[in-house]
């Protein structure tokens, strides 16, 4: 599988990355900033120039893909308007760049709490949720064969394997491991087509809560 992650340089792009390299996998990491490429090469990524809030056309980009991963984010202390530059606009173009080369598998790293956004006001976190919201709402609608996933709180602890899948789940954490980890093994996952789900930490092994989507 040949696949493109937005956001390559993140803490859960470069996990996801160096995954599915090590499964034998082609990965491809968009990242703005030259001096990121080093730490993409280490980990197994071939680096791809792209900044997707001032590139008009990214659709060359993804060219050759079997698969997109929107794991890009404006991050913490960001303001309201890149949440909706990025978090909404970035994954929007990426949208369009995978329907016009044809790139039929896209994945969604959302929130938690996207499903049900303030109607307005939360100050900068309601406008990342809404935002995060819309970008869903639009994969959804793309036509594109998708899977939204909205993991909790994000941390940097030591992978556990145990998750809990599900929607509307009481708020918790997840290592950005695990949720790299369940990333990949949705990626070829034809049941998870067409699915959106929150996770969080739990009790079931990433196989078996995705084996029951």
């Amino acid at each position: 599988m040949d696949t493109v992650i937005a956001g390559g340089h993140g803490k859960i792009g470069l996990q996801l990355g160096e995954l599915l390299a090590e499964r034998g996998d082609r990965v491809r990491g968009l990242i703005r900033k030259p001096e990121q490429a080093d730490d993409l090469v280490a980990h197994g990524i071939e680096p791809v120039l792209c900044d997707l809030e001032g590139e008009e056309d990214v659709a060359g980009k993804v060219e050759g893909a079997d698969a997109i991963v929107f794991a890009a984010g404006a991050g913490p202390g960001s303001g309201a308007e890149r949440k909706w530059t990025l978090d909404y606009g970035g994954a929007v173009k990426l949208i369009e760049a995978a329907r016009a080369e044809g790139v039929r598998r896209y994945l969604m790293v959302s929130s938690m709490g996207a499903g049900n956004p303030p109607a307005e006001g939360g100050d900068v976190f309601g406008e990342y949720l809404r935002a995060k919201a819309k970008a869903d709402q639009a994969l959804a609608a793309s036509g594109l064969d998708y899977t939204i996933v909205r993991p909790g709180g994000l941390t940097d602890e030591p992978p556990n394997g145990l998750v809990t899948i599900g929607n509307e789940l009481d708020r918790g954490q997840i290592p950005r491991a695990d949720v790299a980890t369940v990333l990949g093994a949705a990626l070829p996952a034809r049941h998870a087509i067409g699915k959106t789900f929150e996770l969080i930490s739990g009790e079931t092994p990433i196989e078996a809560a995705l084996a029951a989507l």
